[in-house]
């Protein structure tokens, strides 16, 4: 199966190139998402340290009713979706952004 990109076109009507200002914008927000990964998974690691169970079993038994209904554990399953969501459909081409001017 052959790898599939996106390309962005960018053109500009003035004579300053926009590239840079498109690409730090893109950088920002990558790094910005990389943040809340990291802090999603790290809050995830307190609660597994402190309930002594996995993210995944966790989830398992509180969707099979084997649990309390808790804030904390709203917090959790919060968690483990805010990360789901962050981590949808990336990998490490997805992640690598490079926007190079248009030849138009």
């Amino acid at each position: 199966m052959a790898k599939r990109m996106t390309e962005l076109r960018l053109i500009s009507r003035q004579s300053v190139s926009i590239q840079p200002i498109v690409q730090n914008a893109i950088d920002s927000f990558v790094r910005s998402s990389e943040d809340g990964i990291q802090k999603t998974q790290q809050r995830l690691r307190e609660f597994e340290r402190k309930y002594l169970m996995s993210t995944r079993e966790f989830i398992e038994r509180y969707e099979n009713d084997e649990l309390d209904e808790t804030l904390e554990f709203g917090e959790w399953v919060g968690e483990s979706r805010m990360l789901q969501g962050l981590t949808r459909g990336t990998s490490p081409e997805a992640q690598s952004f490079n926007v190079s001017p248009s030849q138009a």
